[in-house]
């Protein structure tokens, strides 16, 4: 593996393709996501981004930002909290999925900013939010310690970032999960939304991921402190959080 190339799932491709192929496999889940999500997860994600919500502690009156934010759960939890003195920037870098979000948080009454935009290159000032979250979307970023530098940027200081993502089940569990995600998650793709080469495509890109200690190191090193994190699901999911110190 050299600079030049990445992973897309178990393939490796060029660096300037992985972008247009994640760009395709959401543009073509977007409108099923939250569907397939309630029924990959059994409706368990649910639990953790509520679980994210409340170890965010989001107050009145904070600025957050939510990045690769799709569907807008976190972003509508947030709205909710910050009441009108605050305020909560959706994200995406797919239109598609922030199309989606975006109809979502207005059908539920709120008027959020929305941008799509890169997390490797944040259109926001410095030290701009209270806090910034990542829920689901790291893993699919070319550069992760590039987007991780990024967010942390745009934190005042003191701020924290969140991010949820899927990690490294417990080991005597592996093999029930791999079956899982290598057999039933594709079909049910292929059955729900006719698309069962992005759902192989999310179970290759899970184990791509690095680990709970890798990340927390890969934080650790775009400048957050006081990493820890939490294991979610026997560590199927599990929680970072770092600060800007």
């Amino acid at each position: 593996m050299n600079d030049k190339t990445t992973h897309f799932g178990y393939e490796t491709v060029a660096e300037s393709e992985k972008a247009k192929k994640v760009a395709g496999v959401f543009t073509s889940v977007a409108q099923k996501y939250d569907v397939m999500n309630d029924l990959m997860s059994m409706g368990m994600h649910r639990l953790w981004k509520k679980f994210t919500i409340e170890i965010a502690n989001v107050r009145p009156g904070e600025r957050v930002l939510d990045v690769a934010g799709g569907t807008a759960d976190l972003s509508l939890a947030f709205a909710k909290r910050v009441g009108d003195t605050g305020q909560v920037w959706l994200t995406d870098i797919n239109h598609a999925m922030l199309a989606v979000g975006r109809d979502r948080v207005l059908d539920r009454g709120f008027n959020l900013p929305t941008a799509q935009c890169d997390a490797e290159k944040l259109p926001f000032a410095s030290d701009s939010f209270d806090l910034v979250t990542v829920a689901f979307g790291l893993r699919n970023m070319t550069h992760k310690d590039v987007a991780l530098a990024e967010m942390r940027r745009v934190l005042r200081p003191g701020g924290r970032l969140l991010v949820l993502e899927f990690s490294k089940i417990w080991k005597p569990l592996a093999p029930v999960y791999d079956a899982y995600s290598f057999k039933l998650l594709p079909w049910m793709g292929k059955k729900v939304a006719n698309d069962a080469d992005s759902y192989r495509y999310l179970a290759e890109s899970i184990r791509m991921h690095p680990d709970q200690d890798s990340l927390a190191e890969i934080m650790r090193g775009a400048g957050l402190e006081r990493v820890q994190y939490f294991n979610l699901a026997a560590g199927a999911v599990a929680l970072h959080r770092g600060y800007k110190l």
